[in-house]
């Protein structure tokens, strides 16, 4: 037992300040969790000379605990940026993005893949606060130059795709934005920071939902901006604070728990999508198999020059002899995919999609139903597609 170190002898006193102080020198694997709102501060002139902007100090736990400082430090490593910022959820990462760089007048450019609630929060933005939203063909490279206006302040852009796996240009489109002193903000999340070397190719801003490999578990929302620019982070930081973004350190404990397993999760949820991704491709039922690593998928090429892996989740589209009614059948009678959003866990996941309603061009025919390849044996995932698609040529 310790010194004693507070005095008292009410009862309800020792309660509140224990005289037991544990002693240090304790380590472990696991990152600790600090759980705390109010920050204690050693002296007054400590309390006044705090900065929350610091990240050697602590100030208050909305601002971070050593728990979320590790999580930002080790995913600042892992996608070979400097600086990261937690959000409780990757969309609320982009909203933070958005409302940081954006103002009325100002114009962004979206992918016409783009995430879906992205899309619905461009609408919130042109609606509410007077930013011109525009969309792009997420294949155009280069030509996105001649999309650039004077306002035009941030380009955004997913690699890929996550419903109809285009993968864009990404240095080409950086080159052209930064020519004219145009942010890119990335949505890496289906590379995980380990297929895709975002800053390498010229990328501002990486955004992570952590929800997905990183957690790894289905049960964490979280989202994450990287960047290596200090100026820029220092103005995501400042919009971070004022919206009072925070997380809860059990959540960020969890995704530090299972960060040491993401290369060998990513790597097998990329083999077992492959290799139903191969097996789709000698099925009748199916017209286009849109994997990035599978030459039909659009900006293959671009995926084959810069990208070092490819993850669990894929689209496919469906022949036009079967209608909505039939793949949704389809979808229905499979055992072992569940229908569900996200993607990242342990349990494969399978949800069709209306994707005409999702963009503004698409011109290609047939149902669209992604698959997210979670880790069970491939080869009873492949046994699951294939009884399914039995009962729905039955329907």
């Amino acid at each position: 037992m310790s010194k004693k170190t507070n005095s008292g002898t009410g009862f309800n006193t020792k309660l509140i300040h224990s005289d037991y102080v544990a002693p240090s020198g304790f380590e472990a694997f696991p990152a600790a969790i600090h759980h705390a709102s109010t920050v204690l501060f050693k002296d007054v002139a400590a309390m006044r000379a705090r900065n929350w902007q610091d990240k050697t100090a602590y100030t208050y736990g909305l601002h971070g605990t050593p728990t979320s400082f590790t999580l930002e430090a080790r995913l600042a490593e892992i996608e070979q940026g400097e600086h990261c910022l937690l959000a409780p959820s990757g969309l609320a990462a982009i909203t933070l993005v958005d409302l940081a760089l954006l103002q009325s007048g100002d114009d962004v450019l979206l992918p016409d893949n783009v995430y879906n609630p992205s899309r619905e929060l461009g609408s919130w933005l042109a609606h509410s606060f007077g930013i011109s939203v525009r969309y792009y063909d997420p294949l155009i490279g280069a030509g996105v130059a001649e999309l650039i206006q004077s306002n035009t302040k941030l380009i955004w852009t997913e690699a890929p795709g996550s419903v109809s796996m285009e993968v864009p240009d990404i240095p080409a489109i950086c080159a052209a934005a930064h020519a004219k002193g145009v942010l890119v903000a990335l949505d890496n999340t289906w590379s995980a920071g380990l297929a895709f070397a975002a800053f390498e190719h010229g990328v501002d801003i990486v955004m992570q939902a952590l929800t997905k490999y990183q957690s790894g578990g289905s049960d964490v929302l979280m989202g994450a901006l990287i960047t290596r620019d200090k100026t820029l982070h220092a103005r995501l930081q400042a919009t971070h604070m004022r919206l009072g973004f925070g997380i809860g350190m059990d959540d960020a404990y969890l995704v530090l728990r299972n960060l040491s397993t993401l290369k060998l999760r990513f790597d097998a949820h990329d083999a077992g999508a492959r290799k139903l991704a191969f097996w789709l491709r000698s099925r009748p039922e199916i017209s286009r198999v849109l994997h990035p690593a599978l030459p039909d998928c659009p900006g293959h090429d671009v995926w084959m020059r810069d990208f070092k892996g490819a993850g669990g989740l894929f689209s496919v589209l469906f022949d036009v002899a079967y209608n909505e009614v039939q793949t949704d059948c389809f979808v229905d009678n499979l055992k072992l995919f569940k229908i569900g959003f996200s993607w990242g866990g342990a349990h494969s996941l399978c949800v069709p999609y209306r994707i005409q309603q999702m963009r503004n061009s698409w011109q290609q025919p047939g149902i669209l139903v992604r698959f997210n390849v979670g880790l069970e044996d491939a080869d009873d995932l492949i046994a699951d597609v294939e009884q399914a698609l039995s009962v729905m040529k039955q329907s």
